[in-house]
């Protein structure tokens, strides 16, 4: 009998000199949040002990931190993990290195699960990556149906919600295959926790940043532009989600300026514009960006900035190069 892929992970695992930390992007969402957890309940099952969920920088999405409540998630941040070293081993999960949204720590990144554009090869002994998927908390799920484990019901109820969150309620970029796994957890799930979540998605703190966003929304044509304040990956994502569904504006361009640099997120349901291709053209020779073609996101370090570009200029600018760039060719 051939082994499963959680078979040939473990089989590795094991040899494992020290702990084992499960590591999704710097600030998990409910899709990073659901796959690390699933991919948790996988490995403890299978006898890897020394066992930990960590994360860098602070979650302050509403519905994710009510994830981690919930559904007693066991993570730590990075800073926290005093045992952290270079003789442990990482899992990376919803993540891959050389990405902008995930910190390397000094861990041994031994296995790579995502949904992600291919990296290339990063030295992984394992890796599953399936960038058709639209989230990568049903790659989990096909985890546990390869290998007939049944996950527990807030298990199964979280990787409902991963896959609900990062298609959009199944309407952005889920494949069929996301759908058969949606179906197949929902029998296994507890419905009125996806009720409860959906009634947390956005807190009064969240509101007051996006009402001082919404003011500086430009639009050109079906481009939206929107600047934040320093907000994490989630909050800047959110408020391009919600610009998105305003008539008219196929394209969102949502940025925020950090000490470090400037992070960008991008939301396109155009089928002529992918959101990789734009944000790839807004970073090109200054950044770094990739994603899907519905989204996607980039960074652009402070030291490529020069001081005597304006910003928001720069990139409407090249936003705008590339729209009619690709309205032309089509």
């Amino acid at each position: 009998m051939s082994q499963t892929k959680l078979d040939i992970l473990v089989d590795i695992l094991k040899e494992a000199p020290d702990e084992v930390f499960i590591q999704p992007h710097n600030v998990p969402d409910p899709d990073a949040i659901a796959s690390s957890l699933g991919m948790y309940y996988l490995l403890s099952q299978r006898g890897i002990q020394k066992l930990a969920i960590v994360y860098d920088q602070e979650i302050e999405k509403a519905n994710s931190l009510r994830m981690l409540e919930l559904f007693k998630v066991p993570v730590i941040r990075a800073a926290d993990a005093s045992t952290l070293g270079a003789e442990d081993w990482a899992v990376l999960v919803d993540a891959q290195k050389g990405n902008a949204n995930i910190t390397n720590l000094p861990t041994y990144e031994v296995a790579a699960i995502d949904h992600h554009e291919y990296m290339g090869n990063m030295g992984y002994r394992f890796e599953d990556i399936r960038p058709e998927a639209g989230s990568c908390s049903a790659i989990v799920a096909d985890w546990f149906f390869e290998n007939n484990i049944e996950p527990p019901r807030t298990v199964a109820t979280a990787l409902l919600y991963g896959i609900l969150m990062d298609t959009d309620n199944l309407t952005r970029g889920a494949s069929d295959f996301d759908i058969n796994m949606f179906y197949r957890l929902y029998s296994l799930s507890d419905i009125d926790m996806i009720v409860e979540l959906k009634g947390n998605e956005i807190s009064v703190k969240d509101l007051e940043l996006y009402a001082d966003a919404f003011k500086t929304v430009e639009i050109y044509d079906e481009l939206a532009f929107l600047r934040l304040r320093n907000v994490n990956d989630s909050l800047l994502g959110a408020a391009g989600d919600i610009v998105v569904s305003v008539a008219g504006v196929n394209i969102v361009i949502a940025y925020a300026v950090r000490e470090n640099g400037i992070k960008l997120s991008v939301r396109s349901t155009s089928n002529a514009i992918k959101a990789n291709d734009l944000v790839r053209f807004l970073v090109e020779g200054c950044g770094v960006g990739g994603g899907h073609d519905n989204m996607a996101g980039g960074f652009i370090p402070g030291e490529n900035l020069s001081s005597a570009r304006v910003l928001d200029t720069f990139l409407k600018h090249r936003a705008i190069q590339f729209h009619e760039k690709m309205r032309e060719d089509t």
